[in-house]
């Protein structure tokens, strides 16, 4: 029986950053503890939403480091560590695992496109190295390439291959994973407004930017499922669907940085190339938090 990482909700948390742009590490702990605090099931730290592609390799380790040194074995942290260069993931991946991380996140690779073979060989030799449950991550608006229903199938043969983080929002192939997998591979859901219906396709869970913002909420969707309570589940996913939106107006994670500094918690801005959201879109999120009660008068 392959290891579940996790089940419920798992934050993609955000890198917070000084007005100078360096990685803000108190701000970071301050998240994470409330995180925790808010019944989070697992910490993803340094994916897409967590500005992997614009940290130093230093800053990435550091944030990893944080993470599990702030968790200290409360729930699992996932560490990001895919690239479009499979030696580089396996570098950092080592490096991850050394520091203390529960599993990893890996992105397919992103420009230099691969084919079915190379993806396996990619994916194997990373879990090869590193030794530990990884979860493959299939984006294919951000990467330009997707994972079809028979490769995950063969990438589920690989014992440290757990589980898969499904961002296409194509629930055929999705289906059709899950009917050819089983359980060797566990779902993850990718995308935010389609969290109850991947549930019902047998998901353990949703790796959530939405969770940044409220987290005890993304956990009890996933809970209520689990338990039975498919009506609060449903009025969750449904109350929520204007805010998923509104994070989603532009690139992530720009809007969901706005939508905590409006509700003064401690994210800062992006890194360049993602310069924030205009005005009209700002006034798109505030709509939302303040729909929500979620800002303060």
């Amino acid at each position: 029986m392959k290891t579940v990482l996790f089940t419920g909700s798992a934050v993609a948390l955000v890198t917070p950053m000084h007005q100078d742009g360096s990685v803000d590490f108190s701000a970071l702990k301050f998240l994470i503890e409330r995180q925790i605090e808010q019944h989070t099931d697992a910490i993803v730290v340094c994916g897409t939403t967590g500005e992997a592609s614009t940290l130093t390799v230093k800053e990435h380790l550091k944030v990893i480091e944080a993470a599990v040194d702030t968790v200290n074995g409360r729930i699992p942290v996932l560490a990001g560590t895919g690239s479009n260069d499979t030696a580089h993931a396996v570098e950092m991946s080592k490096q991850a695992v050394s520091l203390g991380a529960d599993g990893l996140l890996l992105v397919t690779p992103y420009y230099n496109k691969t084919n079915a073979l190379g993806l396996v060989r990619h994916f194997f030799s990373i879990a090869d190295a590193a030794q530990v449950p990884c979860i493959v991550y299939n984006v294919p608006t951000r990467t330009g390439m997707k994972i079809r229903p028979e490769t995950y199938q063969k990438l589920s043969e690989h014992p440290f291959i757990v589980g898969a983080k499904e961002a296409s929002g194509n629930f055929s192939d999705i289906a059709e994973t899950a009917c050819l997998c089983k359980d060797a591979l566990t779902l993850y859901c990718g995308n935010d407004e389609q969290t109850l219906p991947m549930l019902s396709l047998g998901a353990k869970g949703v790796i959530s930017v939405l969770a940044n913002i409220v987290p005890y909420q993304v956990h009890l969707l996933c809970k209520a499922f689990f338990d039975g309570d498919l009506a609060l589940s449903r009025n969750l996913q449904l109350q929520y669907v204007p805010l998923i939106q509104a994070l989603f107006c532009d690139v992530n994670p720009m809007p969901v940085k706005a939508a905590m500094n409006m509700m003064h918690l401690p994210a800062g801005e992006c890194r360049l190339p993602l310069a924030g959201i205009s005005e009209q879109e700002k006034a798109r999120v505030a709509q939302a938090l303040q729909g929500l009660s979620l800002l303060s008068a």
